[in-house]
């Protein structure tokens, strides 16, 4: 079994940066489906997890194919 461990904070980066961008990238999706997967998300993390898949529904979200925001 492979073992994945998020980084102190990655979920409060990400869901700060998605909001500022208004775009959730590919390794955004990773590191959201990792969260969930490996049931290390919190509940408040889980919360915004929501949020962010209301925004998406609500068109609010756009998915991109990019690897980084950064670019």
């Amino acid at each position: 079994m492979i073992s994945l461990d998020l980084l102190p904070n990655a979920l409060s980066e990400l869901f700060a940066q998605v909001s500022v961008t208004g775009q959730i990238t590919l390794a955004d999706r990773y590191g959201l489906l990792a969260a969930i997967l490996t049931n290390t998300a919190s509940e408040d993390e889980m919360r915004s997890i929501d949020r962010l898949l209301r925004a998406f529904c609500r068109g609010r979200l756009k998915v991109v194919d990019d690897l980084s925001a950064l670019s």
